[in-house]
């Protein structure tokens, strides 16, 4: 969809292209002769040439810091930067196991944590550490800081090589490089990316990049993934991404873990797109994946399992250069857009792609095979210089909206150097289209574009990035009026609209398509219907499915609802060139296999949520008795097919030093049912409270006035066992506890009956008695708020009294 991207999407995906791309972590120290930079040492200025010199030879990074309360003072290698303090305690743990003295702190003028591997009195130590890498230890990259005593040295006599505070947990903690270290090369694809001729930007990374692993930095590796990703090819752009993320995972902001997931779909690795999906979210929402991105891998999965509806043929009018968006032109014509080289001596070349403008175009239909044939300029009123593309037509035919770049007698331009696109409208006298006018709600600050009438011409569809805009590209609506003015634009909302790219909307009397990046898919860009209903509005969105829909762009979808006839766009492969036109005709439902009926699910680590391949997930009955079982995928995926309808199962996962996990769960017709299953290590539920290192469980449950141990109490007792047998050394006491309510002594009385029953069903699971070395109630004595009868107290705060408490005496 090359063409497309190049001039449909030409400012509906500037947004990326407009920002800054110096945005970086670290910068590397200047090479050029003749630099000064005496830095981190001690005051003897012998000292700090020294380690001037040896920074360089490495090199490494470094800056300076005045002392901060509580942080002793010398060298520190920094390893993250970040502005929240979540996971850090993690990741320290991490590197300690790994033989680093690791740790973090913060900077109280910014308010920044900086994660350190190790802290060393001498600069020598320090720089040799980082020079061999901690003894292979340590890939990533890392930088020095020196902590200043402020009683002797201030960061004036300090002249540092500035490292800047941008954290690895921002939206795109992207690296920069020093501009004076791009070569000649990369300076002039820069030029041409920034210009957004992609074609000729990606060619010059290429040969950059060509170079070797010393020319992989992240600002190269991420621009030549984006110069192929703009112009959708996805081959190529995972290929750069892949060793982005390969390289700087941690460093990757979510818009970039977006785009490594759609390349991914892009050359069909779907189950690493998911993966990649996951990460995407929880850059967004935090750690808890969100529940709909569950509900979207469950989608996923069944388009991938479906069979296809559609029967389809590649356009004979189709050639090297991009032919998209058809659109029904009277009883038997078509208009569609195409940048085939018509011009006779020279052909102008749009630098985005290196291919010749767009132009509208018109053709007969063979009515029989849906082929175009005949095709012909549209109109010289129309067509222009630049760009024309995307056309909607009045019901009378008297009356045509189109897409063209923002011109006059030339380009216009935004503050920022961006040509917008902008919707223009053009009427028929005599046969003859009428010089175009563009209409109202466009904008030299916004684009608007992909304009589509409905079957009445009263509503006229389009896509923008306007201000009330959802995500990059939404669809907005406004009212033709009688006198031919518009109402104000109104977005489609949420339940269309997502936070990518929605466009190409076409709407017929039954329902409106159009194509997303946003929506669950199969590559790219895919096409989705919704049905619309007078007083409930639309509908549930739904993917049209394969083939329509590939693992490339497919969009540009417009059908004829009684015949279930009509056409699309695709840069699918055996294509004739970079976008064609297809045909298509839907089949018969008896051709369609319906019968789907499967249990699906991933396995993950409860606290951690990361992905837990090789489990073993076993399908019984509800007698217990084993059907089916698989290990997971290396992604954490397990399913179950060809099972009955309607159907109760249980599923049991087990792994190593895991609870098992037990859960129900029940088919339903046609549908593939998702069962997602956190799986908790045993040693986390050893906690250390008060100084008191204790097991802790859930609320363990009694009934009223009664003290045997009810089901839900026994599988949290069972977890209690499986952690004493994992550590064969452990020895408990259990304490038992009520809240105030009632008599004091019959309280102790009770609560002593359910200590010891508790410790007779741990012994009867085969503990061994001496590992219990008592089993105590003590009733309202222990009470761990103040409600004692003395004070009104909610029924929650009196739940907290009641509660079992295992502590832990020896390991």
């Amino acid at each position: 969809m090359r063409s497309v991207l190049n001039f449909i999407f030409l400012v509906f995906v500037l947004s990326a292209h407009a920002q800054n791309f110096g945005d970086g972590i670290e910068t590397e120290f200047p090479q050029e002769k003749g630099y000064d930079a005496n830095t981190l040492a001690f005051n003897e200025e012998e000292d700090k040439k020294e380690f001037q010199k040896a920074a360089e030879a490495i090199p490494v990074p470094y800056r300076a810091f005045n002392k901060i309360e509580n942080i002793e003072n010398g060298y520190y290698v920094i390893s993250g930067t970040f502005s929240k303090d979540k996971n850090l305690k993690s990741q320290v743990r991490k590197l300690n196991k790994k033989g680093f003295n690791a740790g973090y702190f913060q900077n109280p003028e910014t308010q920044l944590y900086y994660v350190y591997l190790n802290h060393y009195d001498s600069w020598r130590d320090a720089l040799n550490d980082c020079s061999s890498k901690f003894d292979g230890k340590y890939d990533d990259q890392v930088w020095v800081l020196k902590i200043l005593d402020g009683d002797t040295e201030s960061m004036d006599d300090m002249e540092t090589i500035a490292v800047e505070d941008v954290t690895y947990d921002m939206l795109d903690a992207s690296k920069t490089e020093n501009p004076e270290s791009k070569t000649k090369l990369v300076k002039r694809a820069d030029e041409y990316f920034d210009k957004m001729w992609y074609a000729e930007a990606a060619r010059l990374y290429e040969q950059a990049l060509s170079k070797g692993e010393k020319s992989y930095s992240y600002d190269v590796l991420k621009k030549a993934g984006d110069a192929h990703y703009f112009n959708t090819d996805m081959e190529n752009a995972y290929k750069w991404y892949n060793i982005l993320y390969t390289k700087y995972e941690s460093n990757m902001g979510s818009d970039y873990l977006f785009k490594y997931a759609h390349s991914l779909k892009g050359i069909g690795n779907y189950k690493r797109s998911k993966r990649l999906l996951k990460l995407y979210n929880r850059k967004l929402v935090g750690e808890e994946v969100a529940k709909q991105t569950k509900q979207n891998e469950i989608v996923l999965d069944g388009l991938l399992r479906m069979e296809g509806k559609f029967d389809i043929a590649n356009l004979s009018i189709n050639s090297k250069y991009s032919e998209f968006s058809p659109m029904y032109y009277g009883g038997d014509q078509m208009v569609f857009a195409s940048a085939k080289d018509s011009s006779i001596f020279n052909t102008r070349k749009y630098k985005w792609n290196n291919q010749p403008y767009l132009d509208l175009f018109v053709a007969k239909v063979n009515e029989e095979t849906q082929d175009f044939k005949d095709a012909l300029k549209f109109s010289k009123k129309i067509n222009t210089k630049y760009h024309e593309a995307s056309v909607a037509f009045s019901p009378d035919n008297e009356t045509m909206y189109f897409t063209r770049n923002n011109y006059g007698k030339k380009l216009k331009r935004d503050k920022n150097g961006i040509n917008h696109l902008k919707i223009y409208r053009s009427r028929k006298v005599n046969d003859e289209w009428l010089e175009a006018e563009e209409v109202s709600f466009n904008s030299d600050a916004y684009s608007t574009g992909h304009p589509a009438l409905s079957p009445d011409g009263k509503q006229l569809y389009f896509v923008s990035d306007m201000p009330g805009s959802i995500g990059e590209t939404d669809i907005f609506v406004v009212d033709v009026l009688e006198n031919g003015s518009f109402s104000s634009p109104r977005n489609l909302g949420p339940e269309i609209n997502t936070e990518h790219k929605e466009m190409f909307p076409f709407i017929n009397d039954k329902k409106l398509y159009f194509s997303s990046d946003g929506h669950v898919g199969l590559g790219g860009l895919d096409v989705f219907e919704v049905a619309f209903d007078d007083e409930a509005g639309f509908l549930e969105v739904r993917n049209v499915g394969k083939p329509v829909n590939s693992k490339k762009d497919d969009f540009s979808f417009i059908v004829d609802e009684e015949t279930q006839k009509g056409y699309f766009a695709s840069n699918r492969s055996g294509g004739k060139g970079d976008d064609d036109i297809y045909s298509f005709k839907t089949l018969h439902v008896e051709e369609i296999p319906t019968s789907i009926n499967a249990i699906s699910g991933v396995v993950t680590e409860l606290i951690t949520g990361d992905i837990m391949p090789n489990a073993l997930v076993e399908l019984l009955d509800e007698n217990n008795i084993k059907l089916k079982e698989m290990e997971t995928d290396e992604n954490g995926n397990f399913i179950f097919e060809d099972l009955d309808a309607d159907t109760r199962y249980v599923l049991k996962t087990t792994k190593g030093s895991y609870f098992d996990d037990t859960r129900e769960s029940a088919t339903k017709e046609n549908e593939i049912v998702n069962v997602d299953v956190s799986m908790r290590k045993l040693n986390d539920m050893i906690a250390v409270e008060d100084g008191i290192k204790k097991l802790k469980t859930e609320m363990i449950h009694f009934n009223f006035d009664k003290s045997f141990i009810r089901k839900d109490a026994a599988l949290e007792l069972d977890k209690l066992v499986a952690v004493m047998n994992d550590s064969p050394n452990m020895v408990i006491k259990i304490e038992s506890h009520t809240d105030s309510r009632g008599d004091a002594v019959y309280n102790k009385y009770l609560s002593d009956k359910r200590a010891k029953s508790t410790r007779d069903y741990i012994i009867a699971q085969g503990i061994d008695p001496k590992r219990i070395e008592s089993a105590i109630g003590y009733g309202e004595e222990r009470l761990i708020n103040e409600c004692d009868g003395s004070v009104r107290c909610t029924e929650e705060e009196h739940y907290l009294n009641r509660r079992s408490e295992f502590i832990i005496v020896n390991m």
